[in-house]
């Protein structure tokens, strides 16, 4: 995409909501991105954002967005025709070149599910290179589930499972017509079947992330077969301004997927393992 601190123009072509709060922009033009990469998108007068690459290399760029503060809420108010500013991709995304033929385990929570998008279709775009393949995705309810078609098309090409945390009595109408289960991500790994070996891929929440990996800890994965995307405080998305290093290391250049294995080598400090251990 030419200089990396100098973002290019595209054009948002239309919008698909997902949520209340998070919205999916299809944009006018093709990323050469790797799943698990992400963009800075700038919007003018309002600063810029690190944002997942939700679209595989084959698709126009898609990126699914939470209106979560001036960027996001300015992204939130384009309308079809405006123009953004991208710079990018950056970092180290998902390691799927090394998967082949190991079985996998794709943990997502929330919004979470929308940077292992990319992987997920390259998976089934090449199914015969992978082993047994599962997705595990939970929401905290019914309406905040995102990606709700495809959920339904990739379960043709792998077992997928949704959970929602709660459905009670002040979501009856919404709960009445769910069928699914109900409880955290992490109850799905005693109620189904996990592929032996599986390599696990795991994205949302940091809470929902420490307690997937304790849990598949507990399972007999090591933690150089657990992954995690770790997007904390990203700025620049060139290691220059330090915001995101730690321990000598920086998210948004080495990662942001780390094995576990990695991360805990070179953490420095008890609270660099929020949302990991």
């Amino acid at each position: 995409m030419g200089n990396s601190y100098i973002p290019s123009s595209v054009r948002l072509e239309r919008i698909e909501e997902e949520t209340d709060d998070t919205r999916t922009f299809f944009f006018d033009r093709k990323i050469d991105s790797r799943p698990g990469q992400f963009l800075e998108v700038s919007v003018l007068g309002y600063g810029e954002a690190p944002i997942s690459i939700n679209s595989s290399a084959d698709e126009n760029l898609r990126l699914t967005i939470r209106s979560v503060g001036n960027v996001t809420g300015a992204v939130h108010r384009m309308k079809p025709g405006d123009e953004m500013g991208i710079r990018g991709p950056f970092g180290r995304g998902w390691p799927l070149d090394e998967m082949e033929g190991k079985n996998l385990l794709i943990v997502a929570g929330g919004i979470g599910l929308a940077p292992l998008r990319a992987a997920i279709l390259d998976i089934i775009r090449s199914r015969e290179r992978y082993g047994n393949v599962a997705l595990f995705y939970g929401a905290r309810s019914p309406e905040l589930i995102i990606h709700k078609k495809e959920l339904g098309e990739w379960a043709k090409e792998m077992d997928v499972k949704v959970t929602v945390d709660v459905c009670d009595e002040y979501r009856k109408d919404i709960c009445s017509a769910w069928k699914g289960d109900v409880g955290v991500v992490t109850t799905l790994f005693d109620k189904y079947r996990i592929p032996e070996d599986s390599t696990a891929f795991v994205c949302g929440p940091p809470v929902m992330m420490k307690f997937a990996t304790k849990e598949l800890l507990k399972r007999g994965f090591t933690m150089d077969r657990i992954y995690v995307s770790l997007e904390r405080h990203m700025k620049c998305g060139m290691g220059m301004c330090g915001h995101c290093q730690i321990g000598g290391r920086y998210v948004c250049k080495d990662g942001p997927v780390f094995s576990v294995a990695e991360f805990v080598k070179w953490a420095e400090k008890p609270e660099e393992m929020e949302g990991v251990l």
